[in-house]
């Protein structure tokens, strides 16, 4: 009996491990914007924008990977569906960023602030806005739809993020060429 227990603990924390690991839940859970409850059971570990987010990257020392997007915008479901769900793609988002999610029609001022930040980048400031920012707010690196593979002159999602964490790790730069967001506390 007591063998029979032990195993029966082990596979069914091995069976909650696994889940957690991929992705049937994330952060978004109990959120009531249309676009973050899409995500809920997206593989990507993702937040919602707030001071838990910021707090996790910190500890972490990771760049926060942020993702604003909209029910209505096609380029933003394609992204979800050629990106956010494909498990390798999320592995690697969950390895080395902190996600954030943003509703377009739920954050019209942050949107706007984000929107800003990266024109005064000259980045692209469109939908979806994929942006990359640092722990303490600092947005340096961004771009609109990342397809999953090149197309064109367009990046895939993966090289940019790559770029984005090679210029994370050059923190004398992004003190030159960042702009610093309000961010929550």
């Amino acid at each position: 009996m007591g063998k029979n227990m032990f195993l029966l603990t082990l596979v069914l924390a091995g069976t909650v491990a696994a889940s957690q690991a991929h992705g049937n839940s994330n952060h978004l859970s109990g959120q009531t914007s249309p676009y973050l409850k899409r995500a809920v059971s997206q593989p990507v570990d993702w937040y919602a924008w707030g001071a838990g987010a910021f707090q996790r990257a910190k500890q972490l020392n990771r760049p926060i990977l942020l993702d604003v997007g909209a029910v209505w915008c096609p380029w933003c479901t394609l992204m979800d569906r050629e990106t956010y769900t494909n498990a390798s793609a999320a592995d690697y988002i969950n390895q080395h960023f902190v996600a954030v999610k943003v509703d377009f029609d739920s954050a019209p001022e942050l949107v706007a602030q984000l929107q800003r930040a990266q024109a005064v980048l000259n980045l692209p400031a469109g939908l979806p806005l994929t942006s990359f920012i640092t722990p303490d707010g600092k947005l340096y690196f961004g771009g609109g739809y990342l397809p999953s593979e090149r197309r064109g002159d367009k990046p895939p999602f993966r090289e940019a993020a790559d770029e984005a964490l090679t210029r994370y790790a050059d923190q004398g730069k992004i003190e030159k060429e960042s702009f610093q967001l309000e961010i929550p506390k």
